[in-house]
C-alpha cells in the first residue's frame, strides 16, 4: 500500500451554516477539494496577526465560524452590547 502524502487526519464538526460558508468560499476560490480549502484557511489564519487567545473556561462550542452575535475583536463568549 502506498504511503499517504498527508498521513495525519483531522476531524471537525460543523453546523449546516458553517459547512455552507466553507463550500461557498471553496467554490468562489476554485479550490479543488474541501480539504484543500480548509488547509488554505488554516494557512491564512496561522499567518495572520491579531488572533484571539482563548479565555480560561471557554469551550469548543464557543468557537463558531459563523455567529451573528460576535464581532471582530470579541473574545469567544463575548457578544455585542
Amino acid at each position: 500500500m502506498a504511503e499517504l502524502e498527508r498521513p495525519q487526519r483531522l476531524q471537525i464538526m460543523l453546523t449546516d451554516e458553517e459547512l455552507a460558508a466553507l463550500e461557498n468560499w471553496r467554490f468562489e476560490k476554485r479550490m479543488p477539494s474541501r480539504s484543500a480549502a480548509v488547509r488554505e484557511l488554516l494557512r491564512r489564519g496561522l499567518a495572520s496577526d491579531g488572533f484571539l487567545t482563548a479565555n480560561v473556561g471557554v469551550k469548543s462550542q464557543d468557537f463558531g465560524v459563523i455567529s451573528s452575535d460576535r464581532v471582530a475583536g470579541d473574545s469567544p463568549g463575548e457578544s455585542k452590547p
